[in-house]
């Protein structure tokens, strides 16, 4: 089953909802945000979280360490003593991530966690949900085979790279607006595979590029040398943009949206990004109905949707739909498109 990151956070969160503590399987190629999208459904459903890296661990980094106890006859036995990582009490998501990394040893001994929620003499309490993630052997990463028994106890989901989906997360968690906008104009770039460099485009490395840039670092280590020099020279082309600021405080009626398009998809993505209400969101609006056909008048109000959506404004959209028929209907539309 193939889902974008928007629709693997609801299937999971629905398996929380419907208390249905079945052990999951999640694949996806490296840095799609199979990690982050797990992470996110804890935090909403209030759950704890505990990521384990398994191919960064031994058998006996799971299973615990035998630890010698005398009894009352003389004689003594061994007693496995759990690591401090494993949970003992409450309730969350437990997530096995790079299950198909380690070696056949460590699957078999993840195996007894995740088929019958013990391993020795531990057992996870009843409060916490099983799931793991690994990559596939398409994306040339360094994977063991997983034993027909295990892979046959798991629910199979794959997540694939999709913009809109990264989109609302980039804008939620405040990532730069030039790479959004950038991305927005070269989607293809989200996630772009290298396996001969180190540094190649994926929503991971997208955000440790937001961080360099807006430290006023080269993203070339991030996201590769290739989609590096493509960014840099759309960063360039802010310079031609109007005056953003002036359009959201409604007196950009002197200005007018440049021909290009990779700095009209800068200029439409910006308006959006930066309106903090409804006032502001309304006058760029009317300024791109003025400058703009109707296209690019779509791709502001997604944005703009996306973003309160994911700041949680909600109030904001509902103010903005009783402005303009015409903005009622597209932020209307674009609702409808995001719930279906």
């Amino acid at each position: 089953m193939s889902l974008t990151a928007a629709e693997l956070q609801t299937y999971l969160s629905a398996l929380v909802t419907g208390d249905l503590k079945l052990s999951t399987m999640i694949w996806g190629p490296p840095g799609v945000g199979k990690s982050s999208v797990v992470a996110q459904v804890a935090a909403r459903h209030g759950l704890g979280f505990v990521d384990v890296r398994l191919s960064q661990l031994a058998p006996t980094d799971l299973r615990g360490l035998p630890v010698p106890e005398a009894d009352g006859a003389g004689s003594g036995v061994s007693r496995w003593y759990p690591p401090e990582f494993l949970p003992r009490h409450g309730a969350g998501i437990l997530f096995l991530d790079e299950v198909n990394m380690a070696p056949p040893t460590m699957q078999g001994m993840a195996q007894q966690l995740i088929l019958d929620r013990r391993v020795g003499s531990y057992e996870l309490p009843d409060g916490w949900f099983v799931w793991a993630a690994g990559n596939r052997k398409e994306d040339r990463a360094s994977v063991f085979d997983m034993p027909a028994p295990l892979a046959n106890r798991f629910l199979h989901l794959t997540v694939r790279p999709d913009f809109d989906s990264w989109r609302g997360y980039a804008l939620g968690r405040g990532l730069h607006e030039h790479v959004i906008a950038f991305l927005t104009f070269r989607p293809e770039l989200l996630h772009r595979l290298d396996p001969q460099q180190p540094a190649w485009p994926s929503p991971r490395a997208w955000e440790m590029a937001s961080r360099l840039h807006r430290a006023g670092l080269d993203t070339a280590p991030a996201i590769g040398e290739a989609a590096g020099a493509e960014f840099s020279a759309f960063v360039r082309l802010y310079e031609q943009l109007p005056d953003l600021g002036i359009v959201l405080e409604g007196r950009g009626g002197g200005l007018r949206l440049p021909d290009e398009p990779s700095v009209r998809y800068a200029a439409v993505v910006g308006l959006a990004a930066r309106a903090p209400g409804a006032d502001q969101a309304y006058h760029a609006f009317t300024w791109l109905a003025d400058s703009a056909g109707p296209e690019w008048l779509q791709l502001y109000v997604a944005t703009l949707v996306s973003k309160f959506q994911a700041i949680g404004q909600l109030g904001e959209l509902a103010a903005l739909i009783g402005r303009d028929e015409r903005l009622a209907a597209l932020v209307q539309g674009t609702l409808a498109l995001t719930e279906g």
